[in-house]
């Protein structure tokens, strides 16, 4: 009878710990974008794409005037000069395409590093809120997750936001 009462109890308390558990939701897109880290980030990755986009106006630029001198000049070169010429126009012409590449792959790679600090700051006062306020999950709500129970969870984006010092 004493294992029964004992079992009855450990159940109980199992209940009342499991149903004790609180659950949270987040936006952290809404959150990351009221951070002025964002707003700086995105003003330094358009300049970045400003600059790369008049450096290529510029070889587009020299390319062509250089193409048009050439079409003029043409017909009374010799074929040898035409060569180096046409073979100069190419060489220009790959080296605006590998630097097209590269922009890409710079602005790709500035974009990740400055998101990859915001984003770090996000989650940590994600993590601080959880344990503060004894959470077993906080999930993402733009994650792609089907459902989750607003009503079950509790919406600890403005948390966040303070915990940032955000409005």
């Amino acid at each position: 009878m004493k294992k029964f009462i004992i079992c009855a109890l450990c159940a109980i308390c199992g209940f009342t710990t499991a149903s004790a558990q609180k659950f949270g939701h987040v936006n952290t897109q809404e959150i990351i974008q009221a951070m002025p880290e964002f707003a700086t980030a995105r003003g330094e990755i358009e300049k970045l794409t400003q600059q790369y986009e008049a450096d290529l106006k510029q070889m587009q630029d020299e390319l062509q005037k250089k193409a048009e001198a050439f079409e003029k000049e043409e017909a009374t070169l010799p074929d040898n000069i035409k060569q180096r010429r046409n073979q100069e126009l190419q060489d220009l012409y790959q080296r605006i395409q590998q630097t097209y590449q590269d922009n890409q792959q710079a602005l790709a790679q500035a974009q990740q590093e400055k998101m990859q600090a915001i984003t770090s700051k996000v989650v940590d006062a994600i993590k601080v809120i959880g344990q503060e306020g004894s959470y077993v999950y906080i999930m993402e709500m733009g994650a792609g997750i089907p459902y989750i129970s607003t009503t079950l969870s509790t919406d600890v984006t403005a948390q966040v936001k303070a915990k940032l010092g955000l409005k």
